[in-house]
Order: structure tokens, then sequence, then C-alpha cells
């Protein structure tokens, strides 16, 4: 299928921008083109009953978060902790406001942006060690914080995608605390000296290229191995037991077939998996649902399975 008119229109005009591409630029310029990137998209109207901002206190750090609460919940609602997208080295919680406000507000759910710590001045595995403490925080305080500490779900997208992922296999053998959910947003979950087939195809002229997964990968692991499961949930020894995940890929991303391979492995461990493949669009699309009618459909969608989830005592 043919990239859908307004994701083609909104690639022609970043081409036209002239914005150099991500990998080219030390993190911190990297960072404020991703701001500026983020500044492209209309602002969301999602109607929530409020935002908090958290201070998350976990061994050795402390980590910044935001909380959004839904606007007329009955009791105290469930809570989606959400891990942003950038490589493990660009994004925040301030260019995921909007994406977190609508799930909130679609859901019915609260919500929790994580502004886990960047690469690479903090390498492996210090994302992936925010992710797990934050969520444990976030449990343990889920009275204070007003929402229901017995229904959690993880979510992410990208680089965000790959730390709920992994952050769901360690609270299984870590100890918990037990999860509901996990929302996979085209997740990172295989690095591999052996490019998959969609890295290959849609290396370059959709937004996100394989120069750009190479040089976030190169930042956030170090010497660090690729394979080792906290940094490829894929090549995890077993993925049962694990809670029903919503799998999100699309058909133009270099992350496509490691999503797609997750999500077969999910399903093939027993694991309930929702697929939800999108043949006309790119690496992002839920991130820019503001701008691409895919993205607000998928998001849309993403809210019923998170009720769906969450919502069942």
């Amino acid at each position: 299928m043919a990239l859908a008119p307004d994701v083609r229109a909104f690639l022609e005009q970043l081409a036209a921008s002239g914005a150099p591409p991500f990998h080219t630029l030390p993190p911190e310029a990297a960072r404020a083109a991703y701001r500026q990137l983020f500044a492209l998209l209309p602002a969301d109207d999602a109607e929530i009953g409020g935002t908090r901002e958290l201070e998350i206190v976990t061994p050795g750090t402390r980590i910044a978060a935001r909380l959004y609460l839904p606007a007329q919940p009955e009791g105290p609602p469930p809570v989606l902790i959400y891990f942003h997208g950038g490589g493990f080295v660009v994004g925040d919680v301030e260019t995921y406001d909007s994406l977190c406000r609508a799930l909130c507000a679609g859901s019915d759910c609260a919500v929790v942006s994580v502004d886990y710590r960047l690469a690479p001045e903090h390498r492996f595995p210090a994302a992936c060690d925010d992710s797990l403490n934050a969520t444990r925080w976030i449990a343990q305080q889920a009275t204070e914080l007003g929402v229901d500490g017995a229904r959690i779900a993880l979510g992410g997208d990208s680089a965000g995608g790959n730390l709920a992922a992994v952050t769901a296999q360690r609270l299984r053998d870590e100890g918990g605390p037990v999860l509901r959910g996990q929302l996979l947003i085209y997740p990172a979950t295989a690095v591999s000296d052996t490019p998959t087939a969609s890295m290959q195809d849609n290396a370059e002229g959709y937004l996100l290229t394989r120069a750009d997964v190479e040089n976030f990968t190169t930042h956030y692991l170090g010497d660090a191995a690729g394979d080792h499961p906290h940094a490829s949930p894929l090549f995890a020894t077993r993925l049962d037991q694990l809670p029903p995940a919503r799998v999100i890929t699309a058909e133009y991303d270099p992350l496509r077939d490691e999503g797609r391979a997750y999500a077969d492995a999910l399903g093939k461990a027993g694991v309930a998996v929702t697929r939800a493949h999108h043949a006309d669009t790119i690496h992002g699309f839920v991130t820019f649902f503001t701008l691409l009618a895919g993205g607000r459909r998928e998001v849309d969608a993403s809210c019923q399975w998170l009720r769906e989830v969450l919502h069942t005592r």
C-alpha cells in the first residue's frame, strides 16, 4: 500500500525544511531538533482533570515525571505508565504532552509520563533501571497519587516501547508489581548485527533512518552487549506469563520487523496479543496524531484497548 497522502505531505514538508538528520547531530543539538519537530504539530484539545509534576525518588537518582488525571474518574483510576520515544537519546515529558493527554482523556485512565535518564550521558542500563524503579515507586505511592495501584499498564513508543517490554519482563522476574497490560508502539526489540528486511527497505526517506537507529543504539549501549535481554527484549530466554500486549507497527518503518517478531514471539509463548499493523504510514505516526489521521485512529483504538484491559475489576 502507498503512503497515506497526509503522511507523504508531512515527509515532503520535512524534506523541504532542510533539517539535518538526527544522526549527524550531537546529542544536545538532536534534542533541540526533536523539540522543533514536535513544535510543527498542532496542539491537542483533549480535556482532562489536570496534571501534577512529580519527583520519583529511586535508588541513586531522582526522576521527573508528570501525572495526568482523567476528568471524571469513578474512584481512583487505573494508570498507564508511559515511556517516551527518542532512541534513548532525545525526547522528554514536554514533547509527549499531547499524546499523554489524549491517552488519558480517551481511556479514562491516569497516565504517568516518565522522564527517564538519557544517553550518552547515562548509558544502558540507566533508562531500563529508571523505568523499573519508577514503575515500582508509582505502585507504592498509588494512594497518595490518587490512582489504583492494582490496575497498572505500561506503554511506550520506539525506545519507550523497548523500555515498557523490558520492564514487563523484569517485573515478572523480579517481584512485581503485577501488570494488566503493555502498549507497545513500534517498539525497538532487537539489536542485531544482521539487519532486518524493514531496516534495509526503509533505511532512508521515512523520517527515522537506519543511520539514526545505529547512532542512537551506539549512544545508548556504548560497550554493552546488544543481545542482553534488558537491551533486546526479543532475545529473552522466556516470554511467557507476561501481561496482554497491544503491538503497533508501521509498514514504512525500519523497526517494523522487530516489532512484528516480538508480537509473534509473545503469541507463541501464550501471551494475549493484539496486533495493529498500519500499512500506509511511518515510524512516529502515533506521536504525530494531531497531524496524521492514521495516528489519531490508532490513539483512539489504543484508548479502547486500555479501557478493556484496565477498567475490568
